[in-house]
Formats: C-alpha cells, sequence, structure tokens
C-alpha cells in the first residue's frame, strides 16, 4: 500500500484477540476502535460475547465452541495476507484452550512476519480477585506471556502472574522484570503522589512511571485501551517514554471527559479526539533502579 503526496503514511495491520460486547467500550470493541480511529486496519477475532461488561449486570455469556474457535485460528494461521500483520494484541479470554490456540496463532504471524509486536493484556482480576477461571489465567501465564514483547497487567494480575506481593514501586519494577517480556506496562502501579494512578512501563533502556489524578467511579475498559493505544505508538516508532505519555494521557482525558458527561462507559465516539491528539497532564519521570544483586 502506498501513500499519496499530502497524506499520512498508511497505519500497519493490527490483530486484536479479545472479548466482544454488544453494548459498551470494554474488550476488543473499545482497542478496535481506538485502533482504526488512529488508522490501523484491524483484524478482530473474538474470544467470548457478552450483551454488556460483567460488571453491569448478571447476562449471558457465550464462548466459542473450542472447535470451532480452532477452526478460525487455522484459517488465520494460513491467511495469504498474514504477513501484513505487523502487532498482535491478546486479551480476555473465554477458556484455557484458547490460549494454546492463540499462542499458535501468535507464532504464526511471528513466521510471516518475524518483525511483529505481541502485546498480551492478561486480563485475569482486579482488586477483588481472579474474574477467571484460575485455569484460564494460568494458561495466559503459560502459553501467551512467554511470547509477548509487552505485557500490560494491572498491578493484581502482575502479583498474581508473578506470584509475589506487591506493595511499593521498586516490588513492582522487580515483578515486571521476572515476568518475562522486555517490555512490562503495569497499570495502577503504587503511585508517589496521594490520589493519583501510576502507570509504570518497565523496558529494556530502564523504567519510566506516567503518574496523572485519580478520576473516581471511571468506566471499565481503560486496560484494554491503554494496550491498543501503547501498542499503536510502538509501532509508529515512538520511544519508550513518548509512547507511555501518549497512551496514558489519552486514557486519562478520555476517562476524565466521560465521567464529567455521568457516562458509565467510555464515550470512545464522542471524545475520540482524546486518541488522537490528547491533551491532559500527565507527568513522566525515570525511576531509578537499584542495581540486581549477584
Amino acid at each position: 500500500m502506498t501513500s499519496h503526496p499530502g497524506q499520512p503514511a498508511p497505519r500497519p495491520d493490527v490483530l486484536v484477540v479479545n472479548s466482544q460486547v454488544v453494548r459498551g467500550a470494554v474488550g476488543g470493541r473499545v482497542g478496535v476502535f481506538a485502533l482504526e480511529r488512529l488508522g490501523h486496519p484491524v483484524w478482530f477475532l473474538p474470544t467470548v460475547l457478552l450483551p454488556w461488561h460483567p460488571g453491569q449486570g448478571r447476562a449471558h455469556r457465550e464462548v466459542m465452541p473450542e472447535e470451532s474457535f480452532d477452526a478460525l485460528v487455522d484459517d488465520l494461521a494460513r491467511s495469504d495476507t498474514l504477513g501484513r500483520v505487523d502487532a498482535v494484541v491478546t486479551g480476555y479470554l473465554g477458556s484455557p484452550e484458547q490460549a494454546r490456540a492463540i499462542a499458535r496463532l501468535v507464532k504464526a504471524v511471528r513466521e510471516a512476519n518475524p518483525g511483529m509486536l505481541h502485546v498480551c493484556d492478561p486480563v485475569s482480576g482486579d482488586v477483588n480477585g481472579l474474574y477467571v477461571g484460575e485455569d484460564t489465567a494460568a494458561a495466559i501465564r503459560d502459553h501467551l506471556l512467554p511470547l509477548a514483547d509487552v505485557a500490560t497487567p494491572n498491578l493484581f494480575e502482575l502479583q498474581w502472574m508473578s506470584g509475589r506481593t506487591i506493595e511499593s514501586e521498586a516490588e513492582a519494577i522487580s515483578a515486571a522484570r521476572a515476568l518475562g517480556p522486555a517490555r512490562v506496562l503495569v497499570t495502577s502501579s503504587p503511585a508517589l503522589r496521594r490520589n493519583a494512578v501510576c502507570n509504570l512501563l518497565v523496558g529494556p533502556r530502564g523504567t519510566i512511571a506516567a503518574e496523572h489524578g485519580l478520576v473516581p467511579d471511571a468506566p471499565n475498559g481503560t486496560g484494554d485501551l491503554i494496550a491498543a493505544l501503547l501498542a499503536s505508538n510502538l509501532l509508529a516508532g515512538l520511544d519508550d517514554e513518548t509512547a507511555l505519555h501518549r497512551a496514558a494521557a489519552a486514557v486519562f482525558e478520555l476517562v476524565a471527559r466521560s465521567v464529567k458527561r455521568g457516562a458509565r462507559d467510555l464515550l470512545t465516539a464522542g471524545e475520540q479526539a482524546s486518541l488522537v491528539q490528547p491533551m491532559a497532564l500527565v507527568s513522566c519521570r525515570r525511576v531509578h533502579e537499584a542495581p540486581l544483586r549477584a
């Protein structure tokens, strides 16, 4: 694909593997919207179908049968256009078996395009505990995290996946480095300021913390959104600090604007300018890490 003079260069294809809701802006729905708004052609493989986020009330949950999901994965894996995919963003899974199938797909994309980026959002729980089966969380840890270039766990997920208790920024950094991927973005990491949210990106060239004010009663979907935005920013060749700052600012601004308008869902369509050119104030700092002991 070529661009014409005066037009921006086309963005690379991204494959999103995540949940699908009929109403709302969580899971694959928010990630796909953000990526397409930023100009990426998106391939979307749903793992589970829900009418809305489970936190908004009990509802039916439809998981694709294992045989059907495997067949879709196999079809995608042998596509003659698979080499166009420059990033795979994986999120919520409906069963542990899906992790094994998705791992096959990630490997197939990497074979077709060795420079591809795998961003694994190990969606499995929050401060209230696991909200997927322990076997599903373990399958994400064992099959998808080892293939990831970037992981984006929240604090609870980092603790569960690493088997560590985390009460400080230093402990979050240590657990992130032990997790495996070259880059780990810890959302809801311990913040230095009161009433603040910290996104901690632990990478090969050091650790960067992006902090901003806490927005009470924030809608769901922020983890899905920041994983997609970080993937887009890294694909654009931005350095870690700029990629993190832009992603955190966009999420913060979209959350603040949605809450201000009294919405219980992220207003991705009405406030989509926040995705493209966020103006929210986010402070970034480089974190001094103590040298590792031999």
